[in-house]
């Protein structure tokens, strides 16, 4: 869990003992039921990356509560949904496998941190599971562990996004995509396409 940079500081703050602690109570190789709960409730996560070269990246991941799944204690599964077409985290994924997840409650407040290995997908089965899913993410966690909440300001949901893809309804087209700049380059199929004249 810990390299040698994190002891140093460790040891200067007189934290390793705290660490370790932390470690042996908290922080697991897999999925429990109330790991699953909460993940399965959430409509974000933030998603850390690192491309080839080791640079790192950080997205934010959004649909409706159900987008991420745990399928069982070692796997979890979400979908990519249409973006902008630069694939920065799943581009990252299939150059490095190692990754991290946060999930967090602004309304409770409460977090999840995942790390551990993934693979893009195609054609994975459980991509039936998620309506409008491009691509699928299957992840095996190394480390499950919850975080201190503390310094997580309370607010509450307003709204959902409206572009998540819904049973029953289309989802309306981001703006930016209609802009002439970006006309010529959409890809076959978009539906922007037909917005942009």
């Amino acid at each position: 869990m810990y390299h040698d940079e994190s002891r140093k500081l460790q040891d200067q703050f007189d934290t390793r003992r705290l660490a370790d602690r932390l470690v042996e109570t908290l922080v697991r190789p897999a999925f429990t039921d109330e790991d699953r709960a909460f993940i399965e409730s959430q409509r974000m996560f933030f998603l850390a990356t690192t491309d080839a070269d080791g640079f790192p990246d950080c997205s934010y991941k959004g649909g409706d509560p159900g987008f991420v799944r745990v399928l069982d204690e070692r796997t979890l599964v979400f979908p990519s949904y249409d973006g902008n077409g630069m694939f920065k985290s799943l581009g990252n994924i299939r150059a490095n496998p190692a990754i991290g997840l946060l999930f967090m409650s602004f309304e409770t407040p409460k977090r999840l941190r995942v790390n551990g290995t993934a693979i893009v997908s195609t054609d994975d089965a459980a991509m039936e599971l998620f309506r409008g899913a491009q691509l699928l993410v299957r992840v095996t966690p190394r480390h499950v562990f919850p975080n201190c909440p503390r310094y997580i300001p309370k607010m509450q949901m307003v709204e959902p996004s409206p572009y998540v893809p819904r049973s029953g309804c289309s989802a309306p087209v981001p703006k930016w995509k209609t802009w002439p700049q970006f006309k010529e380059v959409l890809p076959a199929g978009d539906p922007a396409r037909d917005e942009s004249g």
